[in-house]
């Protein structure tokens, strides 16, 4: 979310699809919560926060607090029509939100959208780095280009003395990004660490990115620069068809 916001704030045209059907939380974090896109005959308008536009799953149940139980081929019919029947209009990206782990939709995006590029988000925690691994194998078996790896809940300063403190361990990113570059044969970066923050935290809970509220953070300077090295690409999205196979 705060990539996204972070490449909107650069002047580029973003949108952000919530994909975690089951444990959507986009809208909470963007400052979304309870509103709906605007139906369109059979599309829909995407809302706005922070010159992004997002979609979730959770824009359309009938009740935030429902549950969502689907099963795989519903998951990729669901995934679908939230990707095609939003009216994106143009954009230079669409970041995609995953459920961590290997499953059902992160099979079905990379069947609808082919040529996406994925970035393999981790801890330093080496448990949470080997679930972060098989997610990254996968996107390689069905052809996806692994982008890099981006460490999350990385050491944070005391607040009182500014020591280092690795609450979640140390290693996580590094190795990820070590075993991904084995795996595919060419040097896949660690694209950046973003500090664990109060202020990151509490900045999702009241739906203000922490790169709007704190530009000067250490976690927010984290994000910048990890926006700056996914963001260079040889032309926008601008006229050129995602290839969603149905």
């Amino acid at each position: 979310m705060n990539l996204a916001v972070a490449a909107a704030q650069r002047g580029l045209r973003v949108g952000i699809l919530d994909a975690d059907v089951y444990g959507h939380s986009v809208p909470r974090l963007m400052g979304l919560m309870g509103q709906r896109p605007t139906a369109i005959d059979q599309m829909f308008i995407p809302l706005e926060a922070y010159g992004v536009k997002v979609v979730s799953m959770e824009m359309f149940k009938p009740e935030r607090s429902d549950a969502v139980a689907y099963r795989g081929p519903l998951l990729h019919r669901v995934l679908e029509q939230l990707l095609s029947d939003a009216y994106w209009g143009d954009l230079d990206m669409l970041f995609i939100d995953l459920p961590p782990g290997t499953g059902d939709l992160a099979i079905s995006l990379g069947q609808l959208v082919p040529t996406s590029e994925i970035v393999v988000v981790t801890t330093p925690q080496v448990a949470a780095a080997e679930v972060a691994e098989r997610a990254g194998r996968i996107a390689h078996q069905i052809k996806q280009h692994v982008i890099g790896v981006i460490e999350n809940m990385s050491d944070f300063a005391c607040p009182h003395c500014g020591e280092a403190i690795s609450l979640f361990g140390t290693g996580g990113g590094e190795e990820t990004a070590k075993r991904m570059s084995q795996l595919v044969g060419i040097d896949v970066p660690l694209l950046g660490k973003v500090p664990f923050t109060t202020a990151l935290r509490g900045g999702g809970d009241a739906g203000i990115p922490i790169v709007i509220a704190e530009p000067e953070s250490l976690a927010a300077k984290a994000i910048d620069a990890i926006v700056s090295s996914i963001v260079v690409r040889p032309k926008s999205l601008v006229g050129v068809r995602l290839g969603l196979a149905t």
